[in-house]
């Protein structure tokens, strides 16, 4: 079940999970949502001189073998459009950072791929904590370089920073503040999950043509309003809201897509209401 749990999503913006009647509860008279939303910014130092072409797509979102050195983390999140109201699959995704001595493969492809964000917008992938590199007199910061492209769109190339990183504050273009290059909103929290390993989530805010996703949705007849804990670990409790007496379903889809669970299936009045998950051990 370790492979399952890392393919769902620890995301705090409801997860791949959908809220439905018959008729539809999440995906028929959708109020657009009024979210504030951060757009995606350029890094100063651009791609970078470590870049390598035609990098191999991601095989089950692993970028670093399981042998590699270094502390693992688990970055997730979602593309989404500029007003943040649609999400945008189908983009692609290229990734690449030095390894924990902070030397990059520059020969090969180690610590480096693509992914494509999927149907939903979402993504996700495995690696190493980014070793750090003098840079002049100074350590970069760890980070990772991101080039994203959405279908018929421009192209965005930056860079992800991690909180608690003392190296932040003396660096060009981690310590930008304001701006075009304004980093606030790429330097995320990584905190251990029940594996011992580091997640973050990242969402990608980008200019482009998407879909309005069966998530964050304020519908007419229900809302998903909490799901917690996050991460989780052993189970998750989904906290939804019935506005009037309708038919529910309640179901969990894995990265890829796919019918993990049905948690609910029944008519239920207007009232709040919790359920639980508890994945299969086997």
């Amino acid at each position: 079940m370790k492979k399952n749990r890392r393919q769902f999503l620890r995301n705090i913006s409801l997860a791949p999970l959908a809220l439905a009647t018959a008729p539809a509860i999440a995906a028929t008279k959708a109020v657009k949502p009024n979210l504030l939303c951060d757009r995606t910014t350029l890094d100063r130092f651009g791609q970078g001189p470590f870049y390598t072409n035609n990098a191999p797509m991601l095989q089950d979102n692993q970028l670093a073998t399981p042998d590699e050195a270094g502390t693992r983390i688990i970055i997730s999140g979602r593309v989404r459009n500029l007003d943040c109201s649609q999400y945008i699959p189908n983009t692609l995704i290229d990734i690449w950072h030095a390894d924990d001595a902070g030397q990059y493969d520059n020969a090969g492809f180690n610590l480096r791929g693509q992914t494509l964000s999927n149907e939903q917008g979402f993504y996700m992938f495995e690696t190493i904590l980014p070793g750090k590199y003098l840079n002049g007199s100074r350590f970069r910061p760890s980070h990772i370089h991101f080039r994203i492209t959405p279908p018929s769109f421009p192209r965005l190339i930056t860079q992800l920073y991690f909180e608690g990183d003392t190296d932040i504050v003396d660096d060009a273009a981690a310590s930008i503040t304001e701006g075009e290059f304004d980093a606030t909103h790429r330097i995320i929290a990584l905190s251990e999950n029940s594996e011992g390993k580091l997640e973050g989530t990242w969402d990608i805010v980008i200019d482009g043509d998407g879909i309005t996703g069966v998530n964050d949705i304020h519908a007419d007849k229900g809302i998903l309003y909490k799901i917690a804990p996050n991460p989780f670990s052993d189970k998750l409790l989904i906290n939804y809201g019935v506005f009037s007496k309708a038919k529910i379903s309640l179901l969990v889809y894995d990265m890829q897509g796919r019918l993990v669970a049905t948690l609910e299936e029944r008519t239920l009045p207007s009232n709040k209401y919790q359920a639980e998950w508890t994945p299969d051990e086997g």
